[in-house]
């Protein structure tokens, strides 16, 4: 059975800030959003509805790599495509591809003060 949370059209939102050729990290989309955990973050990711440009692709685990599981080689695919390469381990560099975070207008929309965002990012992977 699919899980829907009442947060997925905000994790969906945010994802879309996500630009080509970068990735974040479950866990770093839900550092911006209140009452969310990596975990619903990938069960958003997991029932991202087609047709609608988001990029689920972008997000992966914070080890820097795909989860197992189904769809795991169309999503390495898809960030290939992008230009994303990945190490021996099939890891990504945190340090080239990393998201540096969502636009100022995203984060004025959500009444998230910029010093507040670089103290959460400072706790991203990288």
């Amino acid at each position: 059975m699919a899980r829907t949370y009442a947060s997925f059209p905000a994790i969906y939102e945010l994802v879309r800030e996500i630009p080509k050729g970068q990735v974040a990290s479950y866990g770093m989309v839900a550092s911006l959003l209140p009452g969310v955990t990596p975990r619903i973050v990938g069960f958003a990711m997991a029932g991202t509805p087609r047709g609608e440009g988001i990029p689920w692709q972008r997000v992966i685990n914070s080890a820097g790599q795909i989860s197992e599981r189904e769809g795991a080689s169309r999503q390495r695919t898809r960030l290939e495509e992008e230009g994303v390469t990945f190490k021996k381990p099939g890891k990504v560099d945190w340090k080239l591809y990393r998201w540096q975070g969502p636009s100022e207008a995203w984060l004025e929309r959500h009444g998230i003060e910029f010093m507040d965002f670089l103290t959460i990012q400072a706790d991203w992977p990288g």
